[in-house]
């Protein structure tokens, strides 16, 4: 079963590769297939992880494989370690086949198009990103694939950078993306701080065994830090105003973002850091509020736009 999930995250990178190192050698649409084909490859073990899960007893459904260590020392275990859970599986079998359909209609869309080679590398490597933001078995992996997440929506906003738009709208979603990767780094590293680990199971635990008895205030703080992050992946105020403009990338582009992909980043990480938001009750509750807060005003703004991209961006905001 693990296997089959580091093949989720092998085969888009593998598309990445082959097609970025040999876009000028690939003839009409072969990038597009390419990348369709490693996608649907990923989905098709996903699918593998999924039924296996489904044989294990309910209370082992929570299985963790590590490729390397990084660093082991003074405290900090930063290892390259995926989770294989009910939860990770739900975003792997959403991403990847979501993707495969959103790579299968860019093979006719894109057609024509001078960077069609280039289109299919970036959009492979955003969706290596995803699998390996919500695969991550520890703050590590999924620091790295929150900021690569961040680097492949700016190339695929940016796509067309002739035109000035695009690159601005492409510049503004980076810099957003950002302020939300330094939310989650120090975040992190106030857990980290109490907690003694990276890894989720084991903060988990920490957390249970009271941990942060006495430091419920480096907990609250870490987990608002971690809606910062949340806030700016999934467009939520005040950190939304990327995502109207995001729409200047191409159209598969946008539903790639706007789908069950980019903008649900922030809900699987506040999905996944439950058992620390339910100590930390005061950032649940700021979690709530901004929210309600987005819901209402985003869909107001929605009611008064023309352009239906972007009815559709403030309609996604909305129900995020």
């Amino acid at each position: 079963m693990t296997t089959a999930a580091w093949l989720v995250l092998a085969f888009p990178l593998a598309g990445t590769v082959i097609i970025g190192l040999g876009h000028r050698a690939w003839p009409g649409r072969m990038a597009g297939w390419i990348g369709t084909l490693a996608i649907l490859a990923s989905f098709i073990c996903s699918i593998v992880v999924f039924v296996n899960l489904q044989d294990r007893d309910e209370h082992h459904r929570q299985v963790t494989s590590t490729l390397f260590d990084y660093a082991d020392t003074v405290g900090v275990d930063a290892k390259l370690t995926i989770l294989v859970d009910p939860l990770s599986v739900l975003m792997m079998l959403v991403v990847t086949g979501v993707s495969t359909l959103i790579h299968l209609y860019s093979v006719t869309y894109m057609t024509g198009d001078r960077g069609f080679s280039r289109y299919f590398a970036y959009l492979n490597f955003f969706v290596f990103s995803m699998l390996v933001l919500v695969l991550a078995g520890n703050f590590v992996p999924l620091i790295i694939g929150w900021a690569f997440v961040g680097a492949a929506s700016y190339l695929l906003i940016s796509f067309w950078y002739r035109r000035d738009t695009a690159t601005a709208a492409g510049i503004k979603a980076f810099v957003i993306n950002v302020v939300g990767d330094v939310g989650l780094v120090l975040g992190t590293f106030f857990i980290l701080r109490h907690s003694g680990t990276l890894d989720f199971l084991g903060t988990f635990d920490a957390v249970h065994d009271g941990a942060f008895a006495d430091h419920r205030g480096a907990l609250v703080a870490g987990c608002m830090l971690l809606l910062v992050g949340a806030f700016a992946k999934s467009a939520q105020i005040p950190l939304h105003t990327w995502l109207p403009d995001a729409m200047e990338g191409p159209t598969p582009v946008s539903s790639l973002i706007h789908a069950a992909t980019m903008v649900t980043a922030g809900v699987y990480l506040i999905a996944r850091m439950h058992p620390l938001f339910e100590v930390a009750t005061p950032a649940a509750d700021l979690a709530a509020i901004i929210g309600c807060a987005t819901l209402l005003i985003a869909g107001t703004i929605a009611l008064t736009q023309t352009d239906i991209k972007r009815v559709i961006a403030y309609s996604t905001m909305s129900q995020i």
